[in-house]
């Protein structure tokens, strides 16, 4: 390939909370929320990313401000391959002739309907080719692990709409379980505990605020306290509580539960074999989701196995989707098979 063109092949984070893009031979060079806001009267873009973002629940009746993937999947199609598109042209600012190889993460329990939604969005975005790899398998790479050595690896990559949980060995997932619990579903925990027991009502990313500050899943000792403000329910008044992090351990207590049962389930269907290797080399935690206080703690405490932060949880899917633009004939066989065209 002409040197030129290097940095044409992308791999794409193509995240619920946040769109991570990677540029061959440059690194991460983006990280947006995944937010579209448009102007739904001339059915324009007015804003993606950042801007769109801190337009959620403050926008007037003719603009709405949407998050195009639900759960981790595309939830509206337009504004998904309109935001793809706009990324893409944020990289490749001035080559608009640039048909780059698109390599993007996906759920590990995605249909093949979702996954044809995804690729069609890169298609429509300006891809050449789409390439497709499960998000555990990214997050694992980019965090360094030996995938294609006979040896068991564990990867929990929570992050704002699913739980990957999977363990590889020899480049492919022997087990997995991914479920729809994670970053968001820790914030609407927040929202429906402050909604219940102090009648206050709060935006989502006034609660995700929280989350990050005070949020914890295990007890530590000088545990501080946050004043929280939101919409009093009864006089429909402004109104400012004082949470401690105690009680929002508690309203996060069943989505970080979920976690955890999906972490046990997929030791329990491992193979004796991977088992003893997990129990040597530990579980890696990835995702933005891996930030929540205590969280490692927590794992490490239920499940009797070493649980270890990734050195940058949020950058470690975008990075190992990365490593593949890289390395791309040595990578290939991790990424999933496209189904054969009839």
């Amino acid at each position: 390939m002409a040197n030129s063109f290097l940095g044409r092949d992308l791999a794409v984070d193509l995240g619920t909370a946040n769109t991570l893009v990677y540029v061959r031979g440059r690194g991460v060079v983006l990280s947006e929320p995944s937010v579209v806001a448009t102007n739904t009267a001339t059915n324009t873009i007015v804003a993606v990313g950042t801007a769109a973002k801190q337009m959620i629940g403050r926008t007037p009746g003719t603009i709405t401000a949407i998050r195009p993937l639900k759960d981790g999947v595309i939830a509206d199609f337009d504004a998904a391959e309109k935001m793809l598109r706009y990324f893409i042209q944020q990289v490749h600012k001035r080559r608009y002739f640039a048909k780059p190889r698109l390599v993007v993460c996906v759920p590990s329990g995605i249909t093949t309907v979702e996954q044809r939604a995804v690729r069609d969005a890169g298609y429509q975005a300006g891809a050449r080719m789409v390439y497709l790899i499960e998000e555990p398998m990214a997050a694992a790479v980019g965090a360094g692990l030996p995938v294609h050595e006979p040896t068991g690896n564990m990867v929990v990559d929570i992050g704002g709409g699913t739980t990957e949980v999977a363990i590889i060995s020899l480049g492919g997932i022997v087990t997995s379980c991914s479920i729809r619990v994670a970053g968001d579903e820790l914030d609407k925990a927040v929202i429906s505990y402050l909604k219940k027991e102090y009648s206050l009502m709060l935006g989502e990313r006034t609660a995700e605020e929280i989350k990050s500050t005070i949020g914890s899943a295990f007890p530590v000792p000088d545990e501080p306290e946050a004043d929280v403000r939101g919409r009093d329910l009864v006089s429909g008044l402004p109104k400012t509580v004082t949470v401690s992090t105690d009680e929002i351990r508690k309203a996060l207590e069943e989505p970080v539960n979920a976690i955890i049962d999906a972490v046990r389930t997929t030791l329990d269907t491992c193979p004796p074999e991977l088992a003893g290797d997990i129990v040597r080399r530990g579980i890696i935690l990835t995702g933005g989701g891996a930030l929540l206080n205590g969280l490692a703690a927590r794992l490490q405490h239920e499940t009797g196995v070493p649980v270890r932060v990734a050195d940058d949880p949020l950058q470690s899917v975008a990075a190992g989707a990365g490593m593949c633009v890289e390395e791309f004939e040595t990578l290939r066989r991790v990424l999933v098979s496209e189904p054969r065209k009839r």
